[in-house]
């Protein structure tokens, strides 16, 4: 059996309430891009004559931003592991609130497509803030780490998305411009506020190929020892894209949901998400281990999938996302796993590779999702195809499922719940 390889050294770390500072950024982040989440999907129906054309045009926009997330995330990743976590994640914040600005004043679907031109080219918070959050955690902690950003960013999509909702339901544009403001205070509060991460002795040379996305997920794919969780990453990423880029269209379609009611759903994913992830992650990962974890995390997904496109009532999607517990500690727990295979000063490059396969996702997603929502938007609301989309999603998670397992039957990881079991046995 083959052996991730696992960094040779843990380099020093800051102390670890440096970490508080970003995630209150990554918060305020998520929170204005929460807002805007339940009306996007109207608001591009404002500028087309017919919900195939809404479905389609939606898909076009949304992979458009995936299109510039692909090539800058990677990039952006790179370079905060050569000039510091800090000027990326500032350089990200201001980005995105000249993109809400131009969305919210947008006269024609032309400049919707310019506001994801500039968000695009400006989205690597997320990426940055696991480098971040790698830069200050030991191995051991690591997922711990990853957990906390994934519960503040599940926070922001707590009250984002609810306040969106409730703002959408007066005028569609307002959330854009309540998002904006919060961009604005994000960038002010992590100019002042947040530190820097990364000492200077720990910053590798600039490599322009670095900062090629196709060169990054090449660089992935060509370690054999995590191919495989790369491989699971990308179902389970596709999967969830797929999801997040045609929830709100087949609400509206299928139970003729209100930006209302979508806010509170996505309330109720954003408040699973931080209990999760934020406090029964450690017990989690103590109790089975990221290994058993990410296993049961994603099979959780398969059935949730499966669920959502069989509902035949709006309030079973409700109850859906409050069983759907342990997918949301599936991420942080393979994260954690592929983390420890590479070296502390590749953090960056790591995250931000990671990350593009969420942008290359978000490009294919939205146009097979979009695309097969579109074909079945005619139907009666309950008919079990207006589902298709899920069932596929479904498909994948269960795929991943597989592939997982293989790999770690086939693998020696890193498991911090083994290691424990191991030396508990010892002694």
């Amino acid at each position: 059996m083959t052996s991730p390889t696992a960094p040779k050294s843990d380099t020093t770390k800051t102390t670890p309430g440096n970490l508080n500072f970003v995630l209150v950024c990554i918060f305020i982040d998520m929170l204005g891009i929460g807002l805007i989440v339940p009306v996007m999907p109207l608001l591009v129906g404002q500028f087309v004559p017919s919900r195939d054309d809404q479905a389609l045009w939606f898909g076009v926009l949304a992979a458009t931003f995936g299109v510039l997330q692909f090539l800058f995330m990677p990039a952006l990743g790179a370079l905060s592991d050569r000039v510091g976590r800090r000027p990326v994640l500032l350089y990200s914040m201001a980005g995105m609130c000249i993109n809400f600005l131009i969305t919210a004043w947008s006269p024609s679907l032309f400049w919707l497509f310019v506001g994801r031109i500039i968000g695009g080219m400006s989205s690597a918070s997320m990426s940055v803030a696991s480098a971040y959050a790698s830069d200050i955690s030991t191995r051991e902690n690591r997922a711990k780490s990853f957990g906390k950003i994934g519960a503040a960013f599940g926070l922001g999509f707590i009250c984002g998305p609810m306040l969106g909702g409730l703002l959408g339901n007066n005028d569609l544009r307002l959330p854009f411009y309540v998002a904006a403001l919060f961009g604005a205070a994000n960038l002010v509060y992590g100019y002042f506020m947040v530190p820097e991460s990364l000492a200077p002795g720990q910053r590798p040379p600039f490599a322009w190929a670095r900062l090629n996305p196709l060169g990054a997920l090449l660089r992935l794919v060509r370690r054999k020892e995590i191919r495989g969780l790369v491989l699971v990453i990308t179902l389970v990423t596709f999967g969830q894209m797929m999801l997040q880029s045609t929830w709100v269209l087949y609400t509206t379609f299928r139970f003729d949901w209100t930006p209302r009611d979508n806010g509170i759903a996505m309330f109720c994913v954003g408040l699973v998400s931080a209990v999760v992830q934020a406090g029964l992650l450690a017990v989690l990962i103590r109790r089975f281990g990221e290994v058993r974890l990410a296993l049961m995390g994603i099979a959780s997904s398969a059935f949730a999938f499966l669920g959502y496109g069989l509902a035949t009532q709006g309030w079973m999607m409700y109850a859906l996302i409050l069983c759907n517990v342990l997918a949301f500690a599936a991420t942080p727990a393979l994260q954690a796993i592929v983390s420890k295979a590479s070296p502390a000063d590749q953090q960056g490059e790591l995250m931000g590779s990671l990350q593009s396969i969420s942008s290359l996702g978000v490009i294919v997603t939205p146009l097979l999702g979009t695309a097969i929502l579109a074909t079945v938007s005619h139907l009666p609301p309950g008919d079990w195809r207006m589902g298709s989309h899920f069932l596929l999603c479904a498909a994948l998670q269960a795929l991943a499922v597989l592939v997982a397992w293989h790999y770690f039957r086939t693998h020696r990881v890193h498991d911090t719940h083994a290691r424990e079991q191991n030396e508990k046995m010892r002694a």
